[in-house]
C-alpha cells in the first residue's frame, strides 16, 4: 500500500498547491459565481477529473475497501456523531467569524440575492451540496484515511483534516476546514464508512448556500425564485 500513499499524498500536495496559487495569483472569485452556469460546468469537470484520479489510485489496492463503500457498523451512533458536528462546526463558524472571517474569505455566497439567476444558483448548490461531499468524502475519508491509518487512528483523523484543508487553498478559512475535515474523520473511524460523511457534508454545505441567500436583499422573492429554479431544472 506504500505507492497508493505516496500517489494520493502527491495528488493532495499538488492540488493544494495549485489552489494557493491560484488564491494568491487571481485573489477572491466573482461574487456572481453562482449564479453562472460556467461554474456549475466548469465544478463538474473538476470533480470528475479528481475522482477519476482517486479511482485510479484506489485500484492500485483494494478499491472497495479503501473507499470504505459499506453499511455503517452503527446508523444510530453515525446520526448522533453528526449531529454533534454540524451543532459544533457552526458554533467554530459563529466563534470565528468575529476573528478570521473564514466565510468571508472564500467568497462564494452572493452578496445580493438575483432571482433571475436562481435556476443556476439551485443548479450549482446541487454540485455543492451532492457531487463535492461524494467526491469529496471518498477522496479524503475513504481513500486518504484508509491509507494514512498506519500512522495510528488519531494521526490519520488529524492528517486528513490538514489535507482537507489544504487542498481548498484558504488560510484565514484554514482552522475550520481542517476542524471539519477532522471531524468527519472521526465520524469515519467510529462507524467504519464514507456514507454517513458523505451525507452530513452534503447537509452542511446545503445549510450554509441556504443561509447565504435568505438575508440578503429581496427576500420576498425567495418562493417565487425557488418556483422558477425548479421549473427551469425539472426537465433534468
Amino acid at each position: 500500500m506504500r505507492r497508493p500513499l505516496v500517489l494520493w499524498s502527491g495528488f493532495v500536495l499538488a492540488f493544494a498547491g495549485l489552489s494557493y496559487t491560484l488564491r494568491f495569483t487571481e485573489g477572491k472569485p466573482p461574487e456572481d459565481l453562482l449564479y453562472k452556469w460556467s461554474t456549475v460546468a466548469g465544478n463538474l469537470v473538476q470533480f470528475a477529473i479528481i475522482g477519476a484520479i482517486v479511482y485510479a489510485i484506489a485500484g492500485l489496492g483494494q478499491r472497495r475497501q479503501l473507499f470504505a463503500l459499506r453499511r455503517p457498523t452503527s446508523w444510530p451512533r453515525a446520526i448522533g456523531i453528526g449531529v454533534g458536528i454540524v451543532v459544533g462546526m457552526f458554533a467554530l463558524t459563529f466563534a470565528l467569524e468575529s476573528v478570521l472571517h473564514p466565510g468571508r474569505e472564500q467568497g462564494v455566497t452572493p452578496e445580493t440575492w438575483q432571482p433571475d439567476h436562481a435556476a443556476a444558483y439551485v443548479a450549482n448548490g446541487l454540485v455543492i451540496a451532492v457531487v463535492a461531499p461524494f467526491v469529496e468524502e471518498l477522496t479524503f475519508r475513504g481513500v486518504g484515511y484508509s491509507l494514512l491509518i498506519r500512522f495510528g487512528r488519531w494521526g490519520a483523523i488529524l492528517l486528513v483534516g490538514v489535507s482537507f484543508a489544504l487542498a481548498h487553498g484558504l488560510v484565514q478559512a484554514f482552522p475550520f476546514l481542517a476542524a471539519f475535515g477532522a471531524a468527519l474523520a472521526y465520524l469515519r473511524s467510529r462507524v467504519d464508512s464514507v456514507y454517513p460523511g458523505m451525507i452530513v457534508h452534503g447537509l452542511f454545505n446545503a445549510t450554509a448556500l441556504t443561509v447565504a441567500v435568505v438575508d440578503k436583499p429581496q427576500p420576498a422573492s425567495i418562493l417565487s425564485a425557488c418556483a422558477a429554479a425548479w421549473s427551469a431544472l425539472s426537465p433534468f
